[in-house]
């Protein structure tokens, strides 16, 4: 009988310790992927190239290239074809946006124009114009915060109260995002994914948006003609009087260098 209850007791405390272990493992696994869950809403990637020569296409960075393939997003083009797309952010109307609306028509390319709610509501002539003229107009959100910093309901609200105020005025929908800063994560990926958004990226650019740095016509010539590539997604600032001044000259070096001015709606990977 001793023996008996000797092996009862034996085999509950067997029992016991088995049922610890598993919940220390279970607290150990949750506390884990809590934690990765929380890195992963919580992550900013800021968007970065680094530059080749003799137009190579650049170096996006592995995990950005992956990730922006991922969600079916566009940074940069085929490498075999010599197509380039030219795009801008609009923040806000600096008065340069018509002398590049002009020259963009002059040269018979068509850009795409990633505008906020501000130059939504201060420039509406020129909105109408880009619609009118046949370019792009992209969502680069309401009020063009980091988007890792916004929950999933503050990042629905940033793209989409933008998204219904230019359909409703122009009867214009927008398929194409740029996140502001170029800061962005998976979850924000995912989130403009849902809303029927594709991300957009660059492949060059350069720093044009500085309004402190401005009469460098020659730099910002060199910056463009010197990097230009195969799939180039080329991102300029209009307010930029610069960029304003070069920009004929440049579309008519990079014509001659034989590339093709391609409009977002037609590209190809």
């Amino acid at each position: 009988m001793k023996n008996k209850n000797l092996i009862l007791i034996l085999g509950f405390l067997a029992i016991f310790s088995l049922c610890i272990i598993t919940m220390n493992v279970e607290k150990n696994f949750f506390e884990e992927q809590t934690s990765l869950t929380s890195a992963t809403i919580t992550e900013k990637i800021e968007w970065g190239i680094k530059r080749s020569d003799n137009h190579e296409q650049p170096d996006l960075g592995t995990k950005n290239k992956k990730l922006i393939e991922e969600y079916e997003g566009i940074a940069m083009g085929n490498k075999e074809q010599k197509y380039v797309y030219l795009t801008f952010d609009e923040g806000y109307e600096a008065g340069y946006t018509s002398k590049i609306l002009d020259v963009l028509r002059e040269n018979n390319v068509k850009a795409t124009f990633f505008i906020t709610a501000h130059y939504f509501n201060t420039a509406d002539e020129l909105i109408k114009r880009m619609i009118d003229e046949g370019h792009i107009i992209g969502n680069h959100t309401v009020n063009h915060k980091s988007m890792p910093s916004l929950n999933d309901e503050q990042l629905k609200e940033e793209i989409m109260k933008l998204h219904t105020s230019v359909y409703d005025k122009y009867g214009y929908e927008m398929q194409y995002l740029r996140p502001p800063k170029g800061e962005y994560n998976a979850r924000t990926l995912q989130v403009s994914k849902n809303l029927g958004y594709k991300t957009v990226m660059w492949s060059l650019a350069y720093d044009d948006w500085d309004e402190q740095k401005q009469n460098r016509e020659e730099y910002g010539k060199k910056k463009i003609l010197e990097n230009v590539h195969n799939g180039a997604v080329i991102l300029l600032h209009p307010n930029s009087k610069d960029n304003a001044n070069i920009l004929d000259y440049c579309i008519k070096e990079i014509k001659n260098m034989g590339y093709e001015f391609r409009s977002l709606n037609n590209f190809e990977k």
